[in-house]
């Protein structure tokens, strides 16, 4: 069987801490996280929320903060999981799409 790609834009390696909080059980979880994409992250955590959970998404790397609303797309006990980034402010979206322009300009140069 052939894996099909479902990412909608290229991910890059990233080093970041974050917060994944479930806002109806105020259950909150601190991760790192390992790729970063416009769409959506990964997180490294031993316990991640089981896939389908809806959560608030905190990231921050140095003075740079980054939340949006996001979903729990697949998870991996004991390794992490994959965020899809659902709603974000303007604020979040400019801090993120310079993230993404500093990742690419930092994978072009180690190309």
């Amino acid at each position: 069987m052939e894996y099909k790609e479902r990412r909608r834009g290229p991910r890059y390696p990233c080093i970041a801490s974050a917060e994944l909080i479930e806002q109806r059980a105020d259950v909150r979880i601190a991760s790192g996280v390992s790729e970063l994409s416009m769409n959506g992250c990964y997180l490294d955590m031993m316990n991640p929320f089981p896939q389908g959970t809806f959560v608030l998404v905190k990231i921050s790397a140095g003075e740079d903060f980054f939340q949006c609303k996001g979903k729990i797309v697949y998870s991996q006990m004991n390794m992490g999981a994959g965020v899809g980034f659902l709603e974000m402010d303007n604020a979040s979206k400019m801090i993120l799409e310079r993230w993404m322009d500093d990742a690419k300009k930092e994978a072009l140069k180690n190309a």
